[in-house]
């Protein structure tokens, strides 16, 4: 499990993406005409269109909105209860609450513009996106969709019945992508009630001690459910990363309090397992904070390999792999630098990814990602590690071989170990403190002398576990460490 706060401030526009294609005019109608004055959101709209055709569609979509309906335009400021539109022939996204226009890279008839858009929210409003998802052929948006999911958005389907076209909706569904399921006209009032109650704590009775069953709370009853179910225990994560993740599934079925929705637990497996997976979003991409991926390259691992000339079969351990992007750019980022290397060498590394999800490990052993990566993913690297296809990237054979991918629970289940290289990033801030100081210890003691722990920024967990002096000054992230003799509280 890996998962952050989103990127964005809280008061920044929360934008709401919609995405439709063949049958999509009359459910974009239907949609924005139920969608009230003071709404507070800004929508951007992207169907496909035809590149050789005038656009027509803001002036269509005026006609039953009282919003002012635009083109969109290169670097306009995102305002709320605005509808801004896709011109033809081109993507559009959302980037530091600007919207951006750029050329397709890809021919006609292979474009993903909804997923463009979608995989944009997830990256600038991380929990706070929204993807709504409307009639169309093909697939596209599902892999957007997925990616709004796995920051912990809301994802919101039309109803397939109620579709000219339902395609992309079934596809949605398929994928797991339906927070919310209706009609369109249904789905406005539908978002404005979720996202109310998620705001609004006092509405979900988050504080509410009433007991489902004598001598528990109703958070440590949602635990003993959890754990029933899965066999895996939450007991000692923070109890604002539970209640977060909990508020989204209570706002989905209209629960007001936690005790209420742990007797909807009780009698519904199902949700079970849907807050289960709720609890196990990953937030990651390639190249996440390519500072700390710049002193790797240019610093630790060298410094590493240059400590390791007698011993070259190197062991790595990424903890809370998600979906493997991260493994998969260690696994670069070592191809590089040994490349480089000024003489003839031996040296090799084995990546263990782990994550508690598997769905996750699932996707991760595919190695199969979306175009839109070609954002964070330098061209060169493109090239050299990645294969093209024709509505997504995967990872090449050589880079997979270096990963091995296992469901690991690191709360429960016996570490790694002998390793080289730890990558501990953004998982330590969703444990209470005293797992903290139990896992702190345990990273210290699976490493061999000199190895590496790499955590995230000290910004992400503020001072509530152990600080580790970091190998060069202003890097707070990569910390050279000789193993303790036994594992042992280290603090500066």
């Amino acid at each position: 499990m890996e998962a952050e706060v989103a990127h964005n401030s809280a008061g920044a526009t929360r934008t709401v993406g919609i995405g439709a294609s063949a049958g999509g005019l009359v459910a974009l109608e239907q949609f924005l005409g139920q969608i009230p004055r003071n709404s507070g959101f800004a929508y951007v709209v992207v169907q496909h269109l035809d590149p050789t055709q005038k656009a027509l569609l803001p002036e269509l979509l005026q006609r039953v909105t009282a919003m002012p309906v635009r083109e969109a335009e290169q670097d306009t400021r995102v305002e709320p209860d605005c509808v801004y539109v896709i011109p033809p022939n081109t993507e559009l996204t959302v980037i530091d609450g600007a919207l951006k226009l750029a050329r397709p890279a890809e021919p006609r008839g292979l474009r993903l513009p909804i997923n463009v858009l979608f995989s944009s929210l997830a990256s600038e409003q991380g929990e706070r996106a929204i993807a709504v998802l409307l009639s169309g052929m093909g697939t596209d948006g599902t892999l957007g969709m997925q990616a709004v999911k796995a920051v912990g958005g809301l994802t919101v389907v039309q109803e397939p019945e109620s579709a000219q076209f339902d395609s992309m909706p079934k596809s949605a569904i398929a994928a797991g992508c339906n927070d919310i399921v209706a009609p369109p006209a249904e789905l406005p009032a539908r978002i404005q009630a979720c996202v109310a109650r998620v705001r609004d704590p006092d509405t979900l009775g988050l504080d509410d001690e009433t007991a489902p069953a004598a001598g528990t709370t109703p958070l440590q009853e949602v635990v003993r459910l959890l754990r029933q179910r899965t066999g895996h225990d939450f007991s000692l994560y923070k109890p604002s990363t539970l209640h977060r993740r909990m508020e989204r599934r209570m706002a989905i079925h209209g629960i007001p309090s936690l005790a209420l929705y742990a007797d909807f637990l009780e009698r519904n497996v199902q949700e079970v397992d849907l807050l289960f997976t709720e609890l196990l979003i990953g937030v990651t991409s390639f190249f996440r904070d390519s500072a700390v991926w710049k002193h790797l390259e240019e610093v630790a691992l060298p410094e590493l390999l240059a400590r390791r000339k007698k011993e070259p079969g190197l062991r790595a351990w990424v903890i809370g792999c998600s979906t493997g992007e991260e493994a998969y750019s260690l696994a670069m980022i070592f191809s590089e630098v040994v490349e480089r290397l000024p003489q003839p060498h031996d040296f090799t590394l084995q990546i263990f990814a782990s994550d508690l999800s598997p769905d996750a490990i699932a996707t991760a052993r595919r190695g199969t990602y979306p175009r839109s990566i070609s954002a964070q993913v330098a061209p060169d690297r493109l090239t050299r590690f990645f294969s093209a296809h024709e509505s997504h990237y995967r990872v090449n054979q050589g880079i997979r071989d270096m990963v091995l991918f296992a469901q690991h629970d690191v709360v429960l289940d016996p570490p790694f170990t002998k390793l080289d290289l730890i990558s501990c990033r953004n998982l330590l801030i969703y444990f209470g403190r005293e797992l903290q100081h139990r896992l702190v210890p345990l990273l210290h003691y699976s490493l061999r002398p000199g190895g590496l722990l790499l955590l995230g920024g000290p910004r992400r967990w503020g001072n509530s576990i152990p600080c580790l002096s970091p190998s060069s000054p202003g890097c707070g992230s990569i910390s050279a460490r000789t193993r303790p003799q036994r594992p042992a509280p280290t603090s500066c």
